[in-house]
């Protein structure tokens, strides 16, 4: 099904997306890794071979965005599939009694900024490379997936950017697809649950183990 698949991964060198690219390529398909210049996606990339390259990409920059998509199609000639896995996290109230303090504004837009800004940035720019592509028997030219959250619908205590975040990739996936659709380029958004990546785990111990009391069955620690 992957095979011959020219994909661009966000977030690609941990988490979800590593796995992404790593079963992307197991399959036969090939991709184009964007992380964070500190991130492993160099060594991602070396580790799988031939059939992924690692752009270093912070996925809020257009400039970025652009640099990646030109070495998607410099190295493989086109782009079959987009997917967007990058993201961050933060855990905190929107009041602290204690302290006396608001949530900060700005640790919220930032949030913002990389989930949803991140994720339409990418959507808008890899749709024109897609559309370069000849349509399949379906009439397809490419997919896009993009990366909610099960906190878009059933957000917990803390989590006030970051489900706002993920709730905006939902309410933006359907009037995006309906706006692709006439090019062949289908969009559609997955809503995980929790699983261990680098962003649940840089969560504080107290948080981790709040969240997992959430999960019914089958128990997600100890981990």
């Amino acid at each position: 099904m992957l095979k011959g698949v020219v994909s661009l991964v966000t977030g690609g060198a941990s988490g979800l997306g590593r796995a992404t690219v790593e079963r992307i390529v197991r399959e036969g398909g090939r991709a184009v890794i964007c992380d964070l210049p500190t991130s492993q996606g160099a060594k991602v990339a070396s580790d799988l071979g031939d059939s992924a390259i690692f752009a270093p990409t912070d996925v809020s920059s257009a400039e970025d965005v652009e640099k990646a998509l030109a070495m998607c199609q410099d190295k493989f000639g086109r782009l079959d599939v987009a997917v967007n896995c990058a993201g961050i996290g933060i855990a905190v109230k929107t009041y602290n009694p204690k302290k006396k303090l608001p949530h900060s504004l700005d640790d919220f837009m930032r949030v913002q900024r990389v989930n949803l800004g991140g994720s339409f940035n990418v959507i808008r720019l890899s749709c024109g490379v897609m559309a370069e592509n000849e349509p399949n028997a379906d009439g397809q030219r490419g997919v896009i997936v993009n990366t909610a959250s099960v906190a878009a619908f059933d957000g917990q205590i803390g989590q006030a950017a970051y489900s706002a975040s993920k709730g905006a990739i939902v309410g933006m996936t359907l009037p995006i697809a309906r706006d692709l659709a006439p090019l062949g380029i289908r969009v559609c958004t997955i809503a995980p649950g929790l699983f261990k990546t680098p962003l649940l785990m840089a969560l504080p111990e107290k948080v981790q183990n709040f969240l997992a009391t959430t999960v019914p069955f089958p128990k997600r620690q100890p981990w």
